[in-house]
Formats: structure tokens, sequence, C-alpha cells
């Protein structure tokens, strides 16, 4: 900004801000004026055309009239609320310096900045998502990877093996903001993602970062969080950590602790997977029609917020899984106890990061107070269930009986937003608020009966006591009556309609009403700061509680999803494989009108992979996607939807379903199609659960066949994962007698005259034939087109022959499967011309025009 060079040519106050701005140059500075926060310069500019306000100009400094932009001090949460959606940032500078003593401009600083992964006020926040802040260290080929959520203070570290990895680990988590260190290698990664933050390289420094780390948690060293050896990932959380405190410029003492994610501990989920199986976002982005939208009817948004956080980290762990499954059970009876009482609760783990950072409201407090007035009720439905977890939970929770009494000494029923007006704290709580209010309240009544004797005594009836700012108290009288007013009345204001006047007594009375009414908030503000340091030594146990009645709500959550849905408790085996009876899709059996037909699964060491033939609509994709669903209900310890289910281990899951074109990084679909493919082949265990629809499509047909053959191939006897291969290559299902462990399974349709009925149940064996042209008849291409078709299908099928066959394997397969012959042949085929009369000849041309 060129107005720096020079600071002596400006006035003094725009010599402060400039000094300020200095400090921050990238990001927008709100300086608080009066009731107003102001921008100027480039500032005003760029904030008038984001938020839509008015750009004008004030008096000159420097000799130029300075470009001003300003929002209303009491409405500034709605301007920061679109700054951040926008990925701004905000530094918010408030005067702090008292206007009576100050010379020349009031003192002025920073005292927090706003940006999209550090913001904690409620009227910014989406309450039924995480909002992340993560920094990015690359070295060589890997990665460390940080996020911390300031809402909660959850902080995590991860070491992503690879580009892939990381590429998973940024669409699960999906930050607010990302912090990377000037030299980033792999910016395609990023590049286009919301909230880019370019930092210095010495803010990776590994011996920072575990200095930073340890002050904030008062360690020695970080071994009791076995993050010690993770160098990459402690680069990025030491960064992520100074940023923190540099923008809320406070103390942070709800982030207690750091934990390692360990790729082992959940099942792994790429980008594409995660996308494809809609957890939480459908394909076109949106929320609904997604497994969270099914399973998602929790009573508190940190509830909803820890669902999906366990949808997005299935857990491997089965004594976990085993002891959610048994809470969940013994949850089932009292659903209708526990779910009005914990929508009371709210959402007390983001009022906890308030009060941490000292942030928190009045209405925060009384929501507080509301939450552990619900805690007696909850220790009391949860009593007598004889389940150890349950019980766990119950104690994590606790009662907090004193902080609840406290609160509701201190606090007023229903306090205002602001503490700064006032008439926050309750009577009865600090004896001298009490002296100072009713000394104000006393006064207050000593006026009314002022105007009450005065305006009896000299006969004026439209005289009045009034208040404000500027002057003070004072009496009021209409200009008619004006000349009633005896001597000791002198005059302070003229109206157009009335004069005001002022009397000793009455100034005597102002200043003990101003004094008190000032005491009083200034005190109130000290009991209400005070609040802060009586509740803070309890900070632990209360986000122990707040974690705890979560659990306690998705829990119960899952139970009136399985009971109200019909779903049912699924066994873990050692053994490798899937036995599903009667398994439906979760989301689609929601959708559908008509009842879900349910199909059985059986994956195993023996069936390791199951190709699946039939025609589009057939419903393959539906099979293959719910089998992926219900492993992964499964593996949050969620009852499933199927009559009976068994699962072996499974360590990560693969889908490559359908594909769009990924236009803007140069790949056709075919292209996104095999990189998929290639990331599948190279990192599938034997205990990974793979899909695999429609490969090869992309391309020639004989190209699309040999490369299907060859993964399909590879996946069952190299791999021996448990895959299920849908497919329209007919020449595939041979491979079931050529290769042990795959096994051919069919969806069937039946044709009925020109119309086509899907039966969506799945049968052993390869389906008979395709039904491609009936299924683009539904569709509705024009009929002329579909015989087009079938003659070029009769044609091609009497050419491939030995020519045009394709050669796999060695042996010998036609291209596309021989029809049936048609009625009409048949019917010709049996007419004798010479034994019809006329008549019956044309009723025959119309019959056989018919069945054609």
């Amino acid at each position: 900004m060129s107005t720096l060079e020079n600071l002596d040519s400006h006035t003094p106050m725009m010599q402060q801000y400039l000094r300020l701005k200095a400090e921050h140059r990238d990001i927008l500075l709100f300086y608080r004026m009066g009731d107003f926060y102001e921008l100027f310069y480039d500032d005003a500019k760029r904030a008038s055309q984001l938020l839509d306000i008015s750009l004008t100009k004030r008096g000159a400094s420097a000799g130029e009239p300075i470009p001003m932009a300003g929002v209303p001090h009491h409405a500034v949460e709605n301007y920061l609320a679109k700054l951040v959606n926008l990925g701004e940032s905000v530094a918010i500078c408030e005067q702090i310096g008292d206007p009576a003593t100050a010379k020349g401009p009031v003192e002025r600083k920073v005292v927090r900045i706003v940006t999209p992964g550090t913001i904690s006020d409620e009227a910014l926040l989406q309450e039924r998502q995480d909002n992340l802040l993560a920094a990015i260290w690359q070295d060589g080929k890997s990665f460390g990877y940080a996020t911390l959520d300031i809402s909660s203070g959850r902080f995590r570290l991860s070491e992503p093996a690879d580009k892939e990895a990381m590429a998973a680990e940024l669409q699960r988590t999906n930050p607010a903001e990302l912090l990377y260190a000037e030299d980033f290698a792999d910016m395609s990664l990023i590049d286009a993602r919301r909230g880019l933050r370019r930092r210095p390289l010495w803010e990776f420094e590994p011996e920072t970062a575990r200095q930073q780390l340890n002050m904030q948690f008062g360690t020695r060293d970080l071994t009791g969080f076995g993050v010690e050896k993770a160098v990459r990932g402690l680069c990025a959380a030491g960064c992520l950590l100074q940023y923190v405190k540099d923008t809320q410029r406070t103390s942070l003492p709800h982030i207690r602790s750091i934990t390692m994610e360990r790729q082992q501990d959940s099942i792994i989920m790429d980008a594409a997977t995660r996308r494809n199986l809609e957890i939480t976002h459908n394909l076109a982005g949106g929320t609904e029609n997604t497994l969270a939208s099914v399973l998602d009817c929790t009573v508190t948004p940190m509830g909803s917020r820890m669902l999906k956080r366990w949808l997005h980290m299935p857990v491997r762990d089965v004594r976990t899984l085993t002891r959610r499954q048994q809470t969940i059970a013994a949850l089932q009876d009292c659903v209708a106890d526990i779910q009005p009482v914990l929508r009371q609760v709210g959402d007390l783990e983001r009022i906890l990061a308030r009060l941490a950072l000292r942030t928190a409201r009045p209405r925060d407090l009384a929501r507080m107070r509301h939450a552990f007035q619900q805690l007696p009720e909850l220790q009391a439905i949860l009593q007598d269930m004889d389940v150890e977890y349950v019980q766990t939970l119950r104690s994590d929770m606790g009662e907090f009986a004193e902080l609840r009494e406290l609160l509701e000494r201190a606090i007023i029923e229903t306090p205002p937003v602001l503490v700064r007006d006032g008439g926050v704290i309750a009577p009865g709580y600090n004896t001298e608020l009490d002296e100072w209010r009713a000394l104000a309240d006393g006064a207050t009544d000593y006026l009314d009966r002022l105007e009450v004797r005065e305006r009896e005594r000299l006969g004026i009836d439209t005289l009045k006591v009034g208040f404000n700012a500027v002057h003070g108290y004072y009496i009021q009288v209409s200009r008619g009556q004006s000349h009633l007013v005896p001597m000791n009345y002198v005059r302070r204001q003229t109206l157009k309609n009335a004069e005001r006047y002022i009397i000793p007594e009455l100034k005597e009375y102002e200043d003990k009403v101003l004094t008190s009414k000032g005491k009083a908030l200034s005190l109130e503000k000290q009991l209400y700061d005070e609040l802060f340091d009586l509740l803070l030594p309890h900070l632990a146990g209360l986000q122990q509680s707040a974690s705890a009645l979560a659990e306690l709500d998705v829990l119960t959550n899952l139970a009136e999803r399985a009971d109200r849905l019909n779903y049912i408790c699924p066994t873990f085996t050692d053994k490798p494989g899937i036995k599903l009876t009667g398994g439906r899709h979760p989301v689609v059996e929601q959708v559908l009108n008509d009842p879900f037909i349910a199909n059985p699964l059986n994956l195993s060491s023996q069936r390791r992979m199951l190709i699946i033939t039939g025609p589009n609509m057939g419903g393959k994709s539906t099979y293959m996607r719910q089998t992926a669903l219900i492993a992964l209900l499964a593996y949050i310890g969620s009852f499933v939807p199927a009559e009976k289910a068994e699962l072996g281990p499974i360590d990560r899951i693969f889908t490559r379903v359908g594909a769009a074109d990924d236009l803007a990084s140069g790949r056709s679909t075919f292209m996104v199609e095999m990189t998929e493919t290639a990331n599948i082949l190279h990192n599938a265990t034997e205990q990974s659960l793979v899909l695999m629809d429609e490969i090869g499509r992309g391309t020639s047909t004989y190209d699309g066949l040999s490369l299907a053959w060859a993964c399909a191939e590879n996946l069952a006897t190299r791999i021996k994962s448990l895959t299920l291969f849908a497919t329209h290559y007919f020449e595939l299902t041979t491979l079931a007698e050529k290769m042990e462990g795959v096994v051919n399974v069919h969806l069937d349709a039946v044709e009925h005259g020109d119309t086509i009925a899907f039966m969506h149940s799945i049968q052993e064996g390869a389906a008979s034939k395709s039904y491609g042209l009936a299924v683009a008849a539904l569709a509705g291409v024009p009929r002329d087109v579909i015989k087009r078709a079938r003659q070029k299908l009769r044609e091609l099928e009497s050419i491939s022959g030995p020519a045009a066959a394709t050669q796999v394997d060695g042996s010998q397969m036609s291209l596309l499967s021989v029809e049936e012959r048609s009625p009409a042949v048949e019917a010709l085929e049996a007419l004798d011309p010479d034994t019809l009369s006329p008549r019956q000849a044309l009723e025959w041309i119309y019959r056989l025009k018919n069945l054609v």
C-alpha cells in the first residue's frame, strides 16, 4: 500500500490505522470507531464488493480523500459469516484505551483474527458439521497432515504415505482452511480447495513444533501421545498450533492433547470410494439421499457431527464394535425416554470451546446450566442398565451439581445476548451489586415521584421528567405552559414545541443514578469474568461429559434407526468373507415407493469373486453398493439392513463405479476409470472389499474386454480380494470355469412383447442374454432406430464367427450372445401359402407385421 511510505503526512488517527494495517497486509482490518467497524483504502474497496456495502470517502489525509466503508458493530456477526463463507480472514481491531484519558487517538489493538478454520462463534458455524483447520507438509513422496477443530479442541495428526492417501484424507476431513508451506510441491492436490493459506518454511520446523506442543499441553515430551516419532505429522501440527495462537490471541486451555490417526486402525477408503458411496454428500454435492441423511436422526448437533466422523472412519477393532452393538441393543427399549432429555442438552461441546476462549456469551452460560439440569434425569434412566459400556458413559457424563447451582444463582432466567448492557447477573448473587442496583432503581423511583410532585405543585399538566445521553436528566414543559415555570428552573435546551429545564435537586440525583448505574455495570462485567475463572478448572471433566453425551446421542439414535428401519445386529468372524441373507440398500429402500427386493450375498475364501451379469437397470450397481454400505455400517458398530449378516475382517473398501470426465485436469472418462483401477490393483489386499462396475467401457470393444479380463484375473488369482465384478462382457462368465474362487451370479429380467420387467433378484449362474435393445426401447429411443439396431445385431451375430471373434485365453468366444430366432420367421416357415385364401393371406401379413 503506497500510503504507508510516508506516515508523517497523515493525520494521527490514520497513522495509527496504517501501522496496524502494516501488520495485517493480506487480510481485511475491521477498525473500531464508535459504533462502527470501518475499513479504509483497498480494504474498503474489497469489502464494498464482497459485502455489497456502500463505498464512501472521508476527509483528506496526506492530501487525498480516503475511500471508506463500514459495518455497524452490533451486526458484525452477519458480515463476518459472509466473509468467512467466502474464505476471507478478518482482523478485528478494538479500542482498548479509555477515551476520557486518551491524548490523541484512543489506543487500539487487534484482539483476534477471524479465519474460516478458527471460528467458534455460533453465528458463523454450521451446527451439524465439523469445521476444521488443517495443515499439510510434504517430504518427498510422503506427507504430514494435522487437523484441529477449534470448536471442540479435537487435534489429530496423520502421515499419509502417498498422494492417493493424502487426497483421501483431504476428501474425508474437508477442511475450511488449509495451511501449506511456501515450497509445497504437489499443488494440484490442493489448488482447488477453499481457504488456502501459504505459510513461511520456518513455521514447519520439527523442533519448534515439539516446543510449541509441549508448551500447549504442559508436558516435557510427546511420548505420552504416541506422536514422538511422527516427524512429518509434527511439522504440520506445529505450524497449525502457531497459526491458531496467532489468530486467537488468547490461551487455548481446551486443546489438551493430540492423537495420531493410524491407517491400520480404520477401514481405508480412497477419495473416489467416499464419493461413490455417497456417505455424507451425494454425487451432485448435496446432502439428500445419502447414508447420513437416512441414519442421522440425532437430537444434538454434537451427536450429529460425531456420527458423521464415525461414518467416515469405520473402526477395525472388534472389541469397540461389540461394545457399541451391546449398547445399541440395551438402549432400544428406552429411546423414547432418553431422546427428549438429550435434545435439551444442546451443543455443549461448542459452548465449552467458547468458554475456554473466554468468548462465551450470557446465553451460552444459560444453555450450559440447562444442559446440567438434564443430567440427573439421564443418570436415573441409565442407572439400572446392566451393560458395562452404558455405565462407563454414565460415569463420564457426571452431574456437576455445584456448577449447576452456581449458574442458577449467578445468571438470570433468560439473559440478554451481550453482557455489555448489564442485566445478566441474578439478584441475590452479589450484595454490592444489589446495593448499586437498588440505588439506581431508588433514584429512578424518586424521579417518578418528583414528576408527580412538580406537576401538582405548579399546576402544569404537560410537565414530565426525561433523560437523554447528551443532556442527562431534564424537566420538560410544553411551549404553551412555559410561562408558568418558577424562577429556580434553569433553561437547558429549547425544542420546537417545548422547553427543557434543570433544577439543582435533579442534578444531584442525576449524578447518583449515573454513578450507581456505571458502578453496577462495571461490577457486573467483573463478576461475569469471575464466573469463567470458577468454571474453567472443570473444563477437562466438562469436555469428557460433552463427549459422552454426544456418544450416547449417536448410540441412542442408532438404536432408534435399527428399530424403525428393521436392521439386525451383524456378527464378526476371523474368517475372510461376507455372508448376507436378505441384504438391502439402506438409502434406496427409503426412496423407493415399491417394496425393496432383498438379496443374499456369499463371499468367502472359496468364493472370492462374483461376476455379476444382467441388464442395465437390473440392479447390479445397487446390489454392489449395498454390500459396501452394509459392511461400512457394521464397522461403525451399527445394526445393518439385512435378515442375517456375518462379516470377516476388512481393511479397505474400493469402488470403481461409473465415472465422469475430469476435463478440468484434462482426463477423459476412460483415463479417470483407469487411474482408479490402477489404484485398486496396487493397494488392494486379501482383506479388501472391491467393487468393480463396468470396467473397460470407455474404449473399443476388444480393448475393453481384454482389460476387464486381465483385471478380473489379477484380482481373483494374485490379490485374492473379496470382489464384486459387474460386467456386460458375457465372455467374462467363462472365468468361473477356468479359475478357482470365481462364481457367476446374475440379475434377471423378463421380456414381455415390447416391454421388459426387471426382477431385481440375484440368481446363481450367468445371465442368459443382454437386454440392451429392450432397455433402449424403454428409454424412448425411436422405434425405427431400435428396429435398425435389431437388423444390425443379426448381421453382426452372423459374422462373429472365427474371423471376428476375439481369441481370449486361447479359446474361441463369440462377441455377442446369439439371440433366439424371431417368432415371425418361425411362423413363416410353418406356413403353406398354397392352402391360404386371399383373405387369410392378408390376415397373415398383418399378423406377421405384428410379430416383427
